[in-house]
């Protein structure tokens, strides 16, 4: 049985402020949290330094990094999108689809269940999140309008037998024709149900809520707000989701799709416990300005990546944007003036909540498992722990 002690670490703990403390993991589970030091015979020590101590990140909304993306559909791709995230402080993310042939999504799911088992260095890859094709296309953003279309029964239960049990999400417009139906279908089997680039009014959203859709995907990107019909007004998804307090909002915290203004409206109103962060970040994350491509290399969209964020060409909207775990949650301390340790539990407690796999993730506690991240005061990674095994180390001489 190997025991690791992570000791002299700020520890950020969801009921508690410990202080500096200590962190005593078995065979890759918490089975401690203490104030001070632990000493064990013959346990392995990490000297925090210091520094944080925190749950890993968690990211349901990603569609890659490092120069891949998950639609490349390759096991290059997978691999190095998971390491690119594990450096930032990501140790559990969804890969996330866009819409584009059914071929390449079936792809995508023969990939994904090969490349679960080789994933030694890479955040872990929890299942798969479905972004369309069921959008409206008012709303379509940078999605590829060739592919939008509205949910057919015959189309998404091919899908769903071909995806099984490794499709976690799935994101689409509740207000299209069938989408209701599909809706039911998609609950009955356990799969969290999103609002994404919809035109749904407030009444529609509020339908949607009663058929289980609880979120809403990329807040304020490509979600309609109030419209004039005939001279009267009509709220909007938007005011659905600041209104429903059953409602947990996703937000793309990267400071430029959600402006400071808004990022500080979302958390007056909503608060900690009803937002959670996501990177939506591409391929371009890490990568620096430049060309780059939305989607996979041979059936993908030529965007522009400047201003800390992916654009389309003509820069009429955002293409997805650039950011990591740790970007995300300095962003929402730093423009929103919040404690860390909330900022923190908005990419760790709460997609882990609305996931379903908060018995098991997304904080520290007894008996949850050793995903962990160790970073300083800017949010700079230094140390990351999955499963109780050292998987990112920044401060290692080579």
């Amino acid at each position: 049985m190997k025991t690791i002690i992570i000791k002299n670490g700020r520890v950020l703990t969801p009921f508690r402020d410990i202080g500096v403390g200590s962190v005593v993991i078995q065979d890759g589970i918490i089975i401690a949290v203490k104030t001070g030091d632990v000493n064990i015979e013959g346990a392995e020590v990490i000297d925090a330094g210091g520094n944080y101590v925190s749950p890993g990140f968690i990211d349901l909304h990603t569609h890659g990094a490092g120069n891949h993306d998950f639609m490349d559909a390759t096991m290059e791709a997978y691999l190095g999108a998971a390491e690119m995230h594990a450096k930032h402080g990501t140790t559990y993310l969804l890969p996330t689809t866009l819409t584009s042939t059914n071929e390449g999504l079936y792809d995508t799911f023969d990939l994904f269940r090969k490349v679960q088992k080789e994933n030694k260095k890479g955040a872990i890859l929890g299942g798969l999140h479905l972004e369309g094709p069921y959008f409206a296309f008012n709303q379509k953003g940078a999605q590829d309008p060739r592919y939008l279309r509205n949910p057919d029964p015959k189309e998404y239960m091919e899908i769903l037998e071909k995806g099984g049990d490794i499709i976690k999400r799935w994101s689409l417009a509740p207000e299209l024709p069938g989408a209701l139906e599909f809706a039911s279908e998609l609950k009955k089997r356990g799969i969290m149900l999103s609002m994404a680039h919809t035109d749904a009014t407030f009444e529609e959203a509020m339908e949607a809520y009663e058929y289980g859709f609880r979120h809403i995907t990329h807040f304020y990107s490509c979600t309609a707000s109030i419209t004039r019909r005939n001279a009267f007004r009509y709220a909007g998804v938007v005011e659905a989701g600041y209104y429903n307090d059953g409602i947990v909002l996703e937000v793309i915290s990267d400071g430029i799709h959600v402006p400071q203004s808004l990022l500080k409206l979302l958390y007056k109103i909503k608060g900690p416990n009803r937002l959670m962060l996501c990177t939506d970040c591409m391929r371009a994350a890490g990568m620096g300005d430049g060309d780059s491509i939305l989607g996979s290399l041979k059936d993908g969209q030529r965007v522009l990546v400047e201003d800390g964020v992916a654009k389309l060409p003509d820069r009429t909207a955002f293409a997805g944007s650039v950011a990591t775990g740790d970007r995300c949650v300095r962003t929402m301390r730093d423009l929103v003036e919040i404690p860390l340790a909330e900022a923190v539990g908005m990419m760790t407690e709460s997609p882990a909540r609305v996931l379903g796999i908060d018995e098991w993730k997304g904080s520290i506690q007894a008996g949850k498992d050793a995903d962990i991240v160790i970073f300083d005061e800017d949010v700079q990674v230094k140390k990351v722990l999955i499963g109780g095994k050292l998987i990112v180390d920044n401060e290692r001489v080579n």
